[in-house]
């Protein structure tokens, strides 16, 4: 699969983005100009939410790790990987509203599993939104043998999380595959003996950014 197999402009957004210009355009049309201009800001507002540019994919081989969205470091640990069973080191890239939400594979390998949790919309910047929020993990085992989970988690007013992914395919590291819409945070539990090559507080950018390398 080609790593971006989307325009410049993702299509989780077509729909609001239609609707949104139908509608702004009928104001205008009908009540004027500035009846119509929240209409035609949260047009510009979604316009951007929804960009989704294509990115050259960091790394130098099959054991590099890259940023799975765009945002900010939030956490660099080691904490328990309750999907695995297992400790390990958990990155965690924030995300606000101005950021690509497009979320990228962290590393090439084979999907195990895909789990759904269902839970609360509190403020993604926070550790406790790892474990309270509705999110959806991913077991992604790399060609020699090495576990990486990688964890979609909703934000304050996140509504929807979209992961295509299903167990038996197959990534390669920078592949779309899912996205979240309207604020959020991807986290990614690593081997505890993973190089993690960033820092709390560092801007990262989606398949761009090389998060760690796997020993």
């Amino acid at each position: 699969m080609n790593p971006y197999p989307h325009p410049i402009i993702a299509k989780e957004g077509w729909p609001f983005l239609f609707l949104l210009l139908v509608g702004a355009a009928a104001l205008q049309f009908l009540l004027g100009f500035w009846v119509a201009l929240p209409w035609w800001l949260g047009l510009l507002f979604v316009l951007q939410f929804f960009r989704d540019p294509a990115r050259v994919v960091a790394g130098t081989g099959p054991k590099s790790v890259v940023a799975p969205a765009d945002g900010r470091i939030v956490a660099v640990e080691e904490t328990d990987d309750a999907y695995l069973n297992r400790r390990a080191i958990k990155v965690s890239v924030f995300m606000n509203v101005f950021n690509v939400h497009s979320n990228r594979s962290p590393v090439d390998g084979r999907v195990v599993r895909v789990w759904y949790s269902p839970g609360k919309f509190i403020n993604a910047d926070l550790a406790k939104a790892s474990t309270e929020n509705e999110r959806c993990a991913m077991h992604i085992q790399t060609a020699d043998g090495q576990d990486v989970t990688c964890v979609q988690v909703a934000g304050l007013i996140a509504r929807r999380i979209l992961n295509y992914m299903d167990a038996g395919m197959s990534l390669v590291r920078g592949q779309r595959y899912g996205f979240i819409r309207f604020g959020s945070r991807v986290d990614v539990y690593l081997p505890l003996d993973a190089k993690v090559k960033v820092v709390i507080g560092e801007k990262v950018y989606a398949s761009s950014t090389l998060l760690a390398e796997l020993a």
